[in-house]
């Protein structure tokens, strides 16, 4: 792989991991707040015995487990940029020797 090449490839993966590390931070203080949301409503559902109460913390439940999923994916989505640009800088370092 040519010098050039490494390089683009090399910023192209910088770029989207500064992205993600962006959209993981959003999602890290979406994510804490569902979840107090959820857990909060789970106590509340457990005090009342109410159906709208168990419904209203089901959804919230939801809609935290999603933003769990995105974030583990947003994680290993990082985790393996991060890899892929230190593969990209050893390459590097081989071809300039």
């Amino acid at each position: 792989m040519g010098q050039r090449l490494l390089q683009r490839r090399l910023a192209q993966t910088a770029a989207r991991l500064k992205e993600l590390r962006l959209e993981l931070l959003v999602v890290s203080d979406q994510m804490s707040h569902m979840v107090d949301d959820a857990n909060d409503l789970s106590l509340r559902a457990l005090v009342s015995e109410t159906p709208s109460a168990e419904f209203e913390y089901r959804e919230s439940k939801k809609h935290a487990d999603v933003i769990v999923r995105h974030h583990g994916q947003l994680v290993a989505e990082i985790a393996d940029l991060e890899r892929r640009m230190n593969d990209l800088l050893d390459r590097m370092k081989e071809h300039s020797s």
